[in-house]
């Protein structure tokens, strides 16, 4: 996994002004410590290839909640909350099932967002 074009790739959706709206809560933040991002990255796995990595999906744009996990936040602040946009922002195919490869790529696009919010938000309680 290249972290150079996954952090381009990043940078090119925080000029999204929908995309850049999205921050996680102090719930989620809570979580996440809850939790640990082991554990998120686990549920990141599971939601991916449950909701996202089938070929036909029946509710495709809809699947994604804009709340109530972390991960769906980030999957709506990286464009991989649904087919139309992966294929928009990513150039992952619809017709098609997600790779193995394509799956740890949205992951670790999900994960490196979750991780540079929690850091954001570390940096302005030292200010």
């Amino acid at each position: 996994m290249n972290n150079r074009l996954i952090e381009e790739k990043l940078n090119s959706l925080k000029k999204s002004k929908f995309r850049a709206s999205f921050h996680l809560k102090e719930k989620d933040r809570l979580y996440i410590k809850e939790k640990g991002l082991d554990k998120i990255k686990i549920h990141a796995y599971d939601f991916i290839k449950k909701r996202l990595a089938p070929k036909e999906i029946e509710n495709d744009g809809r699947q994604t909640p804009m709340r109530g996990h972390p991960v769906f936040i980030a999957q709506h602040a990286t464009a991989t909350c649904c087919r139309n946009c992966l294929y928009k922002w990513h150039k992952i195919q619809k017709d098609k099932a997600l790779s193995s490869l394509e799956i740890d790529y949205i992951v670790t696009l999900i994960m490196l967002w979750i991780k540079k919010e929690l850091n954001t938000e570390q940096h302005h309680n030292m200010l």
